[in-house]
């Protein structure tokens, strides 16, 4: 089998050298222009204070876009509250996606959550299961989030200093949410008690599709006919030239499990657990800043490229 595979790859290679450079180009497509082609649309959801471009040009996935688009995928990006509860991201979430299926003709779409954005996908899933095909979470802290929980245990409900935090986070959402051209309602308290262990809790009691019944574990795979994945890493300190390393570096320490500087390693377990250990902080995982992740790593842009060719490979 694997003779006939490269003497086929010879073949076509060959024809592409007697053809010139767009031969070159179609032999390389013949290779490589289906790997993440598949089958339902891929719909990537930003995390928490994200969002889609920033004045039609900064990408919230870095580079992530174009590598799947590469190789057949149809790809879309989303923009909701930048602060917000989950509840309220996911119903804006349900509005664009009813009307990617419109577009595209496809019933379904597979959903790819980053960080807040897979409690969004996760919340489809179970509201909207005849839109969703398949839910992936990338560093999302699926049993709530250490630091959150600090916060919220020092910013006490209905204190003026909530108040003064309020407004400047909601002042901060809109602004980003104004740079990509909407204007979602901001609520940055929801979107702090969305986040906790408590406030976790009771979101995996209403919707527990996918998450681990144990502290560490995997969670179904499978659930009323939708595919659970989930990929994380633990690394900090990763490149020397990017600028949000320190911060995540700082914030790491609110957390009792290795983690990525604001979700920790077990806590971003759902459905089956791709890896949990990636040299990669919370950004990077995203391929931010500007794509400065560290070079002893798979790059995020493969990632997402490796498992676009899983949920083609499953029939999604």
């Amino acid at each position: 089998m694997r003779r006939t595979t490269r003497t086929l790859m010879t073949g076509v290679l060959l024809v592409a050298l007697l053809l010139g450079a767009s031969g070159r180009a179609q032999a390389l497509c013949f290779f490589n222009c289906t790997y993440t082609k598949t089958k339902y649309p891929i719909v990537l959801e930003h995390g928490l204070g994200g969002f889609d471009e920033l004045f039609g040009v900064y990408s919230y996935w870095f580079g992530i876009v174009g590598a799947l688009e590469d190789g057949g995928a149809r790809v879309f990006t989303t923009t909701v509250s930048q602060l917000n509860s989950t509840e309220a991201r996911g119903e804006q979430l349900i509005d664009q996606i009813e009307t990617i299926t419109a577009l595209t003709g496809k019933a379904k779409v597979n959903l790819i959550g980053h960080s807040h954005g897979g409690l969004d996908v996760r919340y489809v899933a179970a509201v909207r299961p005849d839109l969703v095909a398949s839910v992936s979470s990338v560093a999302t802290p699926h049993k709530g989030a250490a630091l959150a929980d600090y916060l919220r245990a020092n910013v006490h409900n209905g204190s003026f200093t909530e108040a003064v935090l309020a407004y400047f986070a909601n002042s901060l959402g809109t602004v980003i949410g104004l740079l990509t051209g909407h204007t979602n309602p901001q609520d940055a308290i929801a979107a702090l008690d969305s986040l906790t262990t408590a406030g976790l809790a009771a979101f995996n009691a209403q919707y527990p599709h996918g998450v681990p019944t144990t502290a560490c574990g995997a969670g179904a795979a499978s659930v009323n006919g939708i595919r659970y994945y989930s990929w994380s890493g633990t690394g900090l300190l990763t490149n020397a030239l990017d600028v949000s390393d320190g911060p995540l570096a700082l914030s790491s320490f609110f957390y009792p499990e290795a983690n990525d500087g604001l979700v920790g390693r077990c806590s971003s377990h759902l459905g089956t657990v791709i890896r949990d250990n990636y040299f990669q902080n919370h950004l990077d995982e995203v391929n931010q800043v500007l794509g400065l992740v560290s070079i002893f790593e798979s790059s995020p842009p493969s990632i997402f490229r490796a498992h676009a060719n899983r949920l083609k490979a499953a029939g999604l």
